[in-house]
């Protein structure tokens, strides 16, 4: 029996992610910043916030160009050793 391999993502692609953070008035600037460093053509109309029902934490939908899986990578890592991303997904 031939094991399935889940699919290769081709890269350059259009890659939505979600960061979830603590609600604070800067965190949409903060990611906005995050992927404004690492992507060329950040486009800000992709950016769509959203509070929890309780109002303590903030989700930030974008799509970026994702070069590749390095390139993700790097945007994840920086994201998460800020101490204020709970999740990126």
């Amino acid at each position: 029996m031939v094991e399935q391999q889940p699919p290769k993502i081709e890269f350059p692609c259009a890659y939505p992610l979600k960061v979830v953070g603590q609600a604070a008035a800067d965190f949409r600037d903060y990611v906005v910043e995050v992927m404004q460093r690492h992507t060329d053509d950040f486009d800000e109309t992709t950016v769509d916030v959203r509070a929890s029902s309780s109002g303590k934490f903030l989700s930030v939908r974008v799509t970026i160009t994702a070069q590749g899986e390095e390139h993700l990578k790097i945007i994840f890592n920086e994201l998460k050793a800020s101490g204020r991303v709970q999740v990126v997904i």
